[in-house]
């Protein structure tokens, strides 16, 4: 399994257009919560608690998002129960509430990915590696805690990969 900073500097070779990573700030937020809208039905009831396809799938993330990094599985847990937690209120609702809230958030959240990455003039990171779809939420956290002010040894070391990987790659074009 790749590294928390090798796994960032692959997106981040996706990412460096800051038009691009804003629209990723609002893009990202919104496909996580639909899909964790759109997964929570159906949801059966064992010994108490609710599990859904929606809960396996948030649990499965948090821990990958754990064994990268301790520190950043546990903010990233907080904040996927919390959307888990939104989802199951709306998957309550009506079924044609449900599914507008879901799709609605789902094809809004990709319009902006794709704008983004017209900016950027590249194609997303999950259409070379799949994997790109699980770090996504994890990078936008790491580039807001970069923005923060915090993590700065992993912002260093993204930073600088991404760029001497960046330049590997134009001098491969260009030879």
């Amino acid at each position: 399994m790749k590294t928390l900073s090798e796994q960032l500097t692959k997106y981040a070779l996706y990412h460096r257009d800051p038009r691009n990573i804003a629209t990723h700030f609002f893009g990202i937020p919104m496909i996580v919560f639909a899909v964790a809208v759109l997964l929570s039905r159906p949801a059966l009831i064992i010994s108490g608690y609710e599990l859904s396809p929606a809960t396996v799938v948030v649990v499965l993330s948090c821990l990958y998002y754990l064994r990268l990094d301790l520190v950043l599985g546990v903010l990233m847990s907080a904040l996927f129960g919390a959307a888990l937690y939104g989802a199951q209120g709306i998957a309550a609702l009506t079924t044609s509430e449900w599914l507008s809230w879901g799709i609605g958030l789902f094809v809004v959240g990709w319009v902006l990915q794709f704008l983004g990455h017209f900016y950027e003039g590249k194609k997303p990171a999950f259409v070379d590696d799949i994997s790109g779809l699980i770090i996504g939420p994890l990078f936008v956290v790491c580039e807001l805690l970069f923005i923060l002010g915090a993590c700065g040894a992993l912002k260093a070391e993204v930073e600088k990969g991404a760029g001497l990987v960046a330049i590997k790659q134009a001098k491969n074009a260009e030879a």
